[in-house]
């Protein structure tokens, strides 16, 4: 890196650290407002646990490289080992992105939160964190960035790998995945779906919106690693992606329901970047109105479904992050362009590249599923997930924290 790849890179993660309070926020203004309290420390809390594990080992195990490093064959290395603990002699490019990768790690889990509001005990949800960071998180961002990916484990050859830009495989889908399986542990919130449960604020919804798009910019473009053509591209579609979804998601409620909404556009704000982020570096900026339009409205009926399947996914984390994030994996493999990101897609010619990009969500959704589920059900046996009614129906800002958001 050059001085300025070094200034971007500082930059970038300092962008996307402003999300998660932008996300605590745009989850905060869409709950109850006896627990949005609850709601911002749950994101908060993220940024103090996760940038400690990461510099004490979950970077070592989700990162490290070196050709004598990583645990577990499978056709590839499945896992760094304790190699990087301490990130010790890590100075200059090494330790600028292992801060910007650690930005990434915090907000992962901060994404699961809205999916569980209303009814999770903090002292569970501190836990799972920490343990999910370590078992889930570090494995899949070594799989998708580093390892097994590398190796063919996720694609189909090493000559063809899956691809994920920005982390819309290890990041969003994850979270997706994730929050499904913890919220079948944890069950409904009471009174859901009979009684209406709307958005106590969506002033700090909108809020929370402008500032997660504004640290966007450094999620996406920050992942070129560089100042250069690639970080303008994925900047340039992380501007139109959301622009579409927006669009697309007021006119399909203007369509249904007869109301374009305040909470539609910022769903479709968020929707249409999630979508782009898999693709932001690898495709060009015609394509991205394509990832933001049919993201929005793929998104906004997988919303519709919640009830009708009987999961109670709180603030859409499932329908949005983890739909999202597969509709962009998917299109990416239609998309991609060899001129922009290195490989073709289905559209230029190269069906494999498609395949590749099903296998590789396949893949994480399954291990994410599968090994969250798991240890929801461990820790609902050893702790409990959930308050009691009582906490539930007072509200968790007074039942768990001693504090109100408004007097």
């Amino acid at each position: 890196m050059d001085s300025g790849d070094i200034a971007w890179m500082l930059i970038a993660s300092a962008l996307v650290v402003f999300m998660v309070p932008g996300l605590a926020l745009f989850y905060g203004g869409m709950t109850r407002s006896k627990n949005v309290l609850n709601m911002l420390m749950m994101n908060m809390v993220c940024i103090g646990i996760v940038p400690i594990l990461w510099v004490l080992f979950t970077y070592s195990l989700g990162n490290n490289t070196a050709e004598d490093a990583g645990w577990f064959e499978l056709g590839g290395k499945l896992i760094g080992d304790f190699g990087a603990v301490g990130l010790d002699g890590f100075t200059g490019e090494d330790l600028i992105i292992a801060a910007f990768l650690m930005t990434f790690a915090s907000i992962t889990p901060a994404l699961i939160s809205g999916a569980v509001a209303d009814r999770m005990k903090f002292s569970a949800w501190v836990v799972f964190v920490t343990i999910w960071s370590i078992i889930v998180y570090a494995p899949m961002t070594y799989w998708v960035y580093s390892g097994w990916h590398h190796t063919g484990g996720l694609g189909i050859s090493d000559s063809l790998p899956a691809l994920d830009f920005a982390g819309g495989t290890a990041i969003h889908i994850n979270a997706g995945a994730a929050s499904l399986a913890l919220i079948l542990v944890l069950g409904k919130r009471k009174g859901w779906p009979s009684e209406p449960m709307p958005p106590h604020n969506l002033v700090l919804v909108l809020l929370g919106t402008g500032i997660l798009w504004f640290g966007w910019f450094g999620f996406n473009a920050g992942s070129a690693a560089a100042a250069n053509d690639q970080a303008i591209q994925a900047l340039m579609n992380t501007f139109v992606a959301p622009a579409a979804g927006l669009i697309s998601w007021l006119a399909v409620e203007k369509l249904r329901d007869g109301h374009a909404t305040t909470l539609g556009a910022a769903s479709g704000v968020v929707a249409g970047l999630v979508a782009i982020t898999p693709a932001a570096g690898y495709v060009d900026t015609l394509s991205s109105i394509a990832f933001g339009a049919v993201a929005s409205v793929v998104c906004y009926f997988a919303i519709q479904l919640k009830a009708k399947l009987g999961y109670d996914d709180s603030l859409d984390v499932v329908g949005i992050h983890g739909v999202g994030g597969i509709v962009g994996g998917a299109l990416l493999g239609f998309f991609a362009h060899e001129t922009i990101g290195g490989t073709d897609g289905l559209l230029f010619g190269n069906a494999r590249f498609l395949v590749t990009q099903i296998v590789a969500m396949l893949s994480v959704i399954i291990y994410s599923f599968v090994v969250t589920f798991v240890l929801a059900k461990v820790l609902d046996a050893v702790m409990g997930l959930r308050v009691d009614s009582d906490d539930e129906l007072l509200g968790l800002d007074n039942a768990l924290h001693a504090e109100t958001a408004y007097n």
